[in-house]
């Protein structure tokens, strides 16, 4: 029934009906998921004579770029597991943090804290259930229109 523009379903697509399970898999090939989180922290640079080299608070943006091949369903990586893997074992590090204090010994730069960011993402996603996933990137947004960058490649010929 059309109404208003768009189309009101009258038939819900049943598994074992109307699609069968082994369809569910449309293709075989590496797919790449994004999701993106906030958080806000306080830090401080050392040995740089700019507005940053004292105490201040940033809303980071960071977005994870994760490839793997489909399971039997289609999905590369459900979006929950992502967000349960930032919220319990790398966010807790970060957010209301003062990342001087929260994270390793560095400068905590954009440019630092994304490749820690990467690494302990990297780390936790070779944990969990999915086949061959890879973190492909990681980009943190220090402010809306400046961020640090890492790709997979550059890691792993660093």
């Amino acid at each position: 029934m059309e109404q208003y523009g768009f189309t009101i379903v009258e038939k819900l697509q049943k598994l074992g009906e109307e699609i069968q399970k082994q369809e569910l898999k449309y293709h075989s090939k590496r797919v790449m998921v994004s999701k993106e989180f906030t958080f806000d922290a306080a830090h401080h640079l050392h040995c740089y004579e700019g507005k940053c080299k004292n105490l201040h608070g940033h809303t980071y943006k960071v977005i994870f770029g994760i490839s793997g091949f489909v399971d039997e369903i289609g999905l590369v990586i459900d979006f929950g597991d992502i967000k349960e893997i930032w919220k319990e074992k790398v966010e807790i590090y970060l957010d209301h943090r003062y990342l001087n204090e929260t994270l390793p010994n560095m400068n905590t730069s954009a440019e630092n804290m994304v490749v820690w960011i990467y690494e302990k993402m990297a780390e936790e996603l070779s944990k969990v259930k999915y086949q061959e996933l890879r973190l492909e990137f990681v980009r943190l947004y220090e402010t809306p229109t400046s961020y640090a960058e890492v790709r997979r490649e550059w890691m792993i010929n660093a």
